[in-house]
């Protein structure tokens, strides 16, 4: 989880010269104790909260564009005349506060909580269409569906149902911090019961969505409930995929996709003292990791030379590796788990490595069947329109089970990133009701931890002829540029995090000029 840091800056309240701001900066300062960021923007001055309501990173860092300014972490966005969120996966407005200029100088005022509380009350009453909407899947996208169809005035009835008995979680947090015993359970949940019951959404827990019924506009669950439906959104996202080894099945073994999953293995991790990871995948490494920091020998195989060099290049590939080593994670590349017997993989490079319980980290597989089933177009994934849109007018799908066109490309697509399964649960909800663009522009955004090292990726570039490198990769102060026939697709990001938000923001207006100088190609 993020650290607030101290706060270096004045008392606000009692005035500072305006030569103190420059444009589109933010100025960090506390109004009552609180951290307030002031950015001047042309002629006006904005007073917002200073701390991301996502995990409370520092926006005194972050990048104002276009009357946004952006989290340096996890590229969450808020307005800056409001402090509303308005780009996850921060949800939460930060507050803001009057500002007032005399003269030379400037001061922000306290909040008017009571203003704020009536904003808040009033948040879900602007008039909507009386529609029942139902999603399936009760993840990062469902749980973005919901909060966003009542930020932007729905008020007909919202149902979520999830197979996960615990409800929707902060899952990059389960191979990451929780994993690694760094953080409490409660961080965990994404809103808890209260907060759904607090924004009307029924949620159904711990049951599955066994089919759609598309013309009566119902659907049928596993608990032979029957819920019917004006729009639907499927955001049933991936699964784990279970490679056929022989002896897996009187193996002690896991995937991670759960909170379930999570406790399970904390609780093998426990007393246990060796464990194998096989795929040198994200999730694998960030498992790797979190359990070397509980105290396990940890070794990992994967067929690969170098763990990650196919999205990100030999060069990180070789500094993730070198990173995990230098902690004691130990490597099998090149080679394949052929064999498991009891507690011992033989693989085949001809080693065998001795472990107390094996996770499986070798991909997923986005879940269609139940969209397959009910005669919705699959091909790789849900496919969707622009605008998130089936082959039937009511049923809408998100996340990592959803294909759709890639607004740069055209190209057909599917991402397994959590902000981006958010985001497209945001615009589709927006598209409904007619509160943003019709189509989804925002740009793919992924972070991953491996002990001190973190990554911002940006962009997508699932084949890249070209790696241009601004910094240094074994210094830890780079930006990368993934390029094709001589364009920038993404940018990778290591000790940069604003170069990472600047290439966010270019790939979006389609700034190559831009993205070549940040990447120094």
């Amino acid at each position: 989880m993020g650290e607030t840091d101290k706060i270096d800056g004045p008392d606000l309240t009692k005035g500072v010269p305006l030569s103190k701001l420059e444009e589109n900066k933010p100025f960090l300062g506390v109004v009552d104790d609180d951290p307030v960021v002031v950015v001047k923007r042309r002629d006006q001055l904005f007073a917002i909260g200073a701390r991301c309501t996502h995990y409370g990173g520092p926006l005194e860092k972050g990048l104002v564009v276009d009357g946004t300014i952006r989290c340096p972490w996890h590229h969450a966005q808020f307005d800056l005349e409001t402090g509303e969120a308005i780009g996850a996966p921060a949800f939460g407005a930060t507050g803001c506060y009057p500002v007032e200029i005399d003269g030379f100088h400037f001061r922000v005022l306290p909040k008017d909580t009571s203003e704020e509380l009536a904003d808040d009350e009033s948040e879900s009453t602007a008039p909507t269409p009386a529609e029942a909407i139902v999603i399936i899947g009760a993840g990062a996208a469902g749980a973005a569906a919901a909060e966003t169809l009542r930020k932007e005035g729905f008020s007909g009835s919202i149902t979520m149902v999830g197979s996960e008995s615990s409800g929707p979680v902060d899952r990059p947090n389960l191979s990451k911090d929780y994993l690694a015993g760094n953080a409490p359970e409660e961080w965990v949940y994404l809103g808890g019961e209260k907060r759904w019951r607090d924004l009307d959404v029924e949620l159904i827990s711990g049951d599955s969505v066994t089919a759609i019924d598309r013309s009566a506009q119902t659907v049928i669950t596993g608990a032979d409930r029957e819920l019917s439906y004006d729009r639907l959104l499927i955001a049933t996202g991936a699964e784990p995929i279970v490679p056929p080894i022989g002896g897996l099945e009187s193996t002690l073994h896991f995937t991670l996709r759960s909170l379930q999953d999570s406790r399970a293995i904390i609780d093998a991790a426990d007393g246990a003292e060796r464990a194998l990871v096989l795929g040198a995948s994200f999730i694998g490494l960030e498992v790797a990791a979190s359990l070397q920091k509980r105290g396990l020998h940890v070794a990992v195989v994967a067929p690969e030379s170098l763990p990650l060099a196919r999205v990100l290049g030999d060069e990180v590939g070789a500094l993730v590796r070198d990173t995990h080593e230098s902690k004691g994670i130990e490597f099998h590349l090149g080679a394949k788990l052929e064999e498991l017997d009891g507690g011992t993989a033989r693989l085949s490079s001809n080693a065998e490595v001795s472990f107390d319980f094996l996770v499986l980290g070798v991909g997923v597989t986005p879940r269609t069947e139940l969209a397959e089933a009910a005669g919705l177009e699959v091909d790789k994934g849900i496919v969707v329109n622009s605008g998130f849109q089936t082959n039937d007018p009511a049923i809408y799908a998100v996340g990592d089970a959803a294909r759709y066109p890639d607004p740069y490309t055209g190209l057909p697509t599917r991402i397994e990133h959590w902000v981006v399964a958010q985001r497209q649960a945001q615009s589709a909800v927006r598209n409904w009701l007619g509160t943003g663009p019709d189509s989804f522009r925002d740009i793919p955004f992924f972070w991953s931890r491996h002990f001190g090292l973190t990554i911002r990726y940006v962009g997508h570039a699932s084949d890249f002829d070209e790696i241009s490198v601004d910094g240094s990769v074994s210094d830890k102060d780079a930006t990368i540029g993934y390029l094709c026939e001589g364009e920038v697709r993404a940018v990778a990001t290591i000790g940069r995090s604003l170069d990472g938000l600047r290439a966010e923001w270019a790939l979006a207006e389609g700034d190559q000029q831009r993205l070549r100088e940040l990447v120094g190609y």
